[in-house]
């Protein structure tokens, strides 16, 4: 269990920085895209604050809830096909910056699905 909390706890923590720099900073990031519009980096970052509370209340639970913790699961795997959606065919114009950003967020959320999915493995089987 300790695995899953600290792994979901990793992924709170840089789901929430990542959306308060979204939030904060998103001409910054757009700009470092080589992007002109700015909404869709603050609608990213509004979404990834929510999803921060929710994995970090589901790290912080004695007793994790097998629902809960597939849905994170669920939502990174979306993240990481959206990305894909994006940068393999390369949608919006954006920079190499922005395309290799995406990209490295991608891959840092699916070893967060992986990691998370291996924890409830073992939760589940340890039970």
């Amino acid at each position: 269990m300790n695995m899953l909390k600290n792994v979901l706890l990793i992924n709170a923590l840089s789901s929430g920085a990542t959306g308060v720099l979204l939030v904060l900073f998103p001409g910054l990031v757009a700009g470092l895209c080589g992007a002109t519009l700015t909404w869709p980096f603050v609608a990213a970052g509004l979404f990834l604050i929510v999803f921060a509370a929710l994995v970090f209340v589901q790290s912080r639970k004695q007793v994790m809830q097998k629902g809960w913790i597939k849905l994170i699961i669920a939502l990174d795997i979306i993240w990481v096909i959206e990305s894909l959606i994006i940068v393999v065919p390369q949608l919006f114009g954006l920079s190499f910056l922005g395309y290799f950003l995406i990209g490295a967020v991608a891959g840092w959320v699916a070893l967060m699905a992986f990691l998370q999915s291996r924890g409830l493995k073992q939760y589940l089987a340890a039970r």
